[in-house]
């Protein structure tokens, strides 16, 4: 699995936008700067992320864009699924999807939900302010907390 190019610039757009976050609000334009982002793609995604209530727009003098939530209460899961949809490994993980071939002798299916809640559980888990902050060094061999 591999998520898109969207998904990706939308963390990456989201830790640059949370490293303002408590200072002055950040314009799309200093985004696509400090990510290496074109513009056009910040401003969509800011759009999508807007839509998603992860990101506020400000008008007016002093105006930008704030996450519309502290950090620590965003996570990977809510920023890819403001640009990708609810997270489903498979088709038949969403409700209302049938168009399986090997739908009614798939001992598998029932199975699914267990994996894509643990996929969505594990993308949950992790905090926009952990990806936004500096990252910690790790010993070869061992998995960060």
């Amino acid at each position: 699995m591999r998520l898109s190019s969207m998904a990706d610039y939308a963390v990456v757009t989201m830790s640059a936008a949370a490293r303002h976050c408590g200072g002055a609000r950040v314009s799309a334009a200093e985004l696509a700067e400090e990510t290496g982002l074109p513009l056009p793609t910040v401003q969509k995604l800011v759009s999508l992320l807007g839509r998603a209530g992860l990101l506020r727009s400000v008008r007016g003098a002093g105006g930008g864009l704030q996450l519309a939530r502290p950090a620590a209460a965003i996570t990977l899961a809510d920023i890819v699924e403001a640009v990708e949809g609810p997270i489903a490994l498979t088709a038949c993980v969403e409700s209302g999807k049938h168009d399986c071939a090997l739908e009614s002798n798939c001992t598998v299916r029932p199975h699914w939900s267990v994996v894509n809640a643990a996929l969505r559980g594990a993308l949950a888990d992790v905090p926009l302010s952990r990806l936004a902050g500096r990252p910690v060094a790790q010993p070869a061999g061992e998995i960060p907390a």
